[in-house]
């Protein structure tokens, strides 16, 4: 079965010759911020135009003429039409980032769902990962206490980590997708996550670990934490019920929610 490509969702500046950038944009052209205003400095987008090709960027509109937030059936139908784009010219590659989710407001598992069924010459940021391909596995003790040992989380290659674990293909997709989350000090759209995690920390911490403060790596375990909780919508009580074996908990179904 074949896969897409994904990136890690650092910000980028160049890009091969045969590779656009596709960033979330207002109907109004106004490239301020975000992966928009680095499709303005870096990719040939151009203002006044916030919709479709231009240079080597692409724009798919999730805010209107006004820079109020579109909903999410009309943002559907601009990723409809960029999927027809990317079928109709298959020689190029399209680099795409998380549209939406920044100044627009949306989740990733809002978004992320219309993008399924698209043409393999795209490269999808990590986070949407679970939405576009396989199915999200089911959260167990076991699987939780496989990926949350300490010599998961603090490896340097988490890639040869998770290869050798005793993990299916699912749940080995879901221990990269959540090691390579980044949430700490701010997640991948710049947004401070330091008080969040240090919730999750508070609430854990003599429960179901024991955290040393005034170091990082508490945070960054933390933080992995609160990549877990964010993609099954889940919180801290659910998490220690897991743990403990109390419960098991079935993965969302985000193709639903994101029609809601």
């Amino acid at each position: 079965m074949m896969t897409y490509q994904y990136h890690d969702e650092t910000i980028v500046k160049d890009l091969a010759d045969d590779t656009i950038f596709v960033f979330g944009s207002n109907m109004a052209g106004q490239h301020a911020g975000g992966a928009a205003r680095t499709a303005l400095e870096h990719f040939g987008a151009m203002n006044g135009v916030g919709r479709g090709w231009a240079g080597q960027s692409f724009a798919i509109p999730t805010m209107n003429e006004h820079l109020q937030q579109m909903p999410l059936s009309q943002i559907q139908h601009y990723v409809d039409d960029f999927k027809i784009y990317t079928k109709n010219h298959p020689k190029s590659k399209y680099f795409i980032t998380s549209i939406g989710c920044g100044v627009a407001g949306y989740k990733v598992e809002e978004i992320a769902p219309m993008f399924k069924g698209i043409s393999h010459n795209v490269i999808f940021p990590i986070s949407f990962r679970p939405f576009v391909e396989k199915a999200l596995p089911k959260l167990t003790s076991k699987l939780l206490h496989t990926i949350y040992r300490d010599s998961v989380i603090f490896a340097t290659s988490t890639d040869q980590l998770v290869d050798v674990l005793a993990l299916s293909e699912n749940e080995k997709s879901l221990a990269k997708i959540v090691l390579n989350t980044q949430m700490y000090p701010t997640d991948s759209n710049g947004r401070d996550r330091i008080f969040e995690i240090e919730d999750i920390l508070h609430a854990l911490n003599g429960k179901l670990f024991e955290f040393q403060s005034n170091s990082e790596g508490p945070m960054i375990f933390g933080g992995a934490i609160l990549a877990l909780l964010e993609l099954y919508n889940i919180n801290e009580q659910d998490f220690a019920d897991v743990w403990m074996a109390k419960r098991e908990i079935q993965p969302p179904r985000p193709a639903n929610k994101a029609r809601k």
